[in-house]
């Protein structure tokens, strides 16, 4: 028998619900000979296929999705995410978690929270023996977050930050991690073909091929709750500093740039449109500029590389490595502790799954 990823999930959102879906997508009945692998960086990861992602736990706070099976959650409203596979019963209930900062103001608009009453939830993670936790958590959940990491480091469970509050990538939640023999990834989940993605390499590339870049933006907007949520500015901080730094990293040199969702469109549903802008300049300080569009089903942008960050983090729970796991975190997130190339990222992903120590 194969051996099990047990997971836990904070927040059942669109990006949950794609997460959940593209695992059913690429079934127990599904083979490695098969055309259509697409999403993933590999079907057989380090011994690890979809199928072996086994969700044991869940938490919530929406009275729509609490106290229900997890395969109903997932498409309750406000979700409004595609739906791409079925998803039978898993028998793991919806457990009501703790509120704090996770229910912002235009959350209150749209979402009632659950009355029932808050669960324990270092004692569920232990009960369901939950190898990770996933933090699907809506943007600006600051204390929430740091919450769930807690109860992680109090029940011994590797922590995978989904979202732009710095776990992984501040070095005392580090050594934290350190401390209880915990691996933890993050932060900000950082989509197969998404805006920050597509920016940072561009940028990278006008700095190796010479140009001097002398400006730049990109501009997001989306119709789902996330969109809506990021609505109230006092919550984004913490998500342009991500993006924007993912950018930055890649010119060695200052750039003016503004970056970071823009506005709430209702119609585009799941749907994420970007506009990227770089301004440069080559031999003879001749200008050139580039701009871009992209459009894209956001949750499904990530599920597939939310799959090989669980995956590469169940390695590293097997190879007993703690704290920071830097070369899934630089390939799988945007705001990881050590930032590097697309390039480079995945090529130290690989090599660490393959055996080697982790960079």
């Amino acid at each position: 028998m194969r051996k099990k990823i047990n997971v836990a999930i904070a927040g059942v959102g669109n990006c949950a619900s794609a997460f959940i879906q593209g695992i059913q997508y690429y079934g127990s009945d599904y083979s490695a000979s098969n055309s259509d692998i697409i999403g993933l960086t590999s079907f057989n990861l380090g011994g690890y296929e979809p199928s072996d992602i086994n969700f044991v736990a869940a938490f919530d706070i929406a009275d729509t999705k609490v106290g229900k099976d997890l395969s109903e959650s997932v498409f309750a409203t406000p979700n409004n995410a595609m739906s791409v596979a079925n998803v039978p019963p898993f028998d793991v209930k919806v457990n009501k978690g703790n509120v704090l900062d996770g229910f912002g103001r235009r959350y209150s608009e749209k979402v009632k929270i659950s009355d029932a009453p808050q669960s324990d939830v270092a004692s569920i993670l232990k009960d369901s023996k939950a190898d990770i936790l996933v933090n699907y958590l809506p943007v600006g959940s600051r204390e929430a977050t740091r919450f769930y990491a807690e109860e992680c480091l109090e029940s011994k469970v590797c922590f995978i930050n989904a979202i732009p509050v710095f776990i992984a990538s501040d070095p005392n939640w580090q050594n934290r991690f350190i401390d209880k023999n915990i691996p933890c990834a993050g932060d900000d989940v950082m989509s197969q073909m998404g805006a920050t993605v597509i920016h940072k390499t561009l940028a990278r590339l006008l700095v190796d091929r010479g140009v001097s870049v002398d400006e730049t933006f990109q501009l997001n907007v989306g119709g789902d709750m996330d969109f809506y949520n990021m609505l109230d500015e006092d919550r984004l901080e913490d998500k342009r500093i991500s993006k924007t730094a993912a950018v930055q990293a890649m010119v060695p040199y200052d750039v003016p740039m503004r970056i970071g969702p823009s506005d709430y469109i209702n119609f585009l549903q799941n749907d994420k449109v970007c506009y990227i802008y770089l301004k440069g300049r080559i031999l003879g300080a001749v200008p050139i500029e580039l701009d871009l569009k992209l459009r894209v089903p956001d949750a499904y942008n990530s599920a597939g590389v939310m799959i090989d960050a669980v995956r590469g983090a169940k390695i590293a729970l097997d190879r007993n490595i703690s704290g920071p796991l830097e070369s899934i975190s630089a390939y799988c997130f945007k705001h990881p502790p050590v930032q590097m190339s697309y390039s480079a990222a995945k090529s130290n992903f690989i090599d660490f799954i393959n055996g080697k120590k982790d960079k």
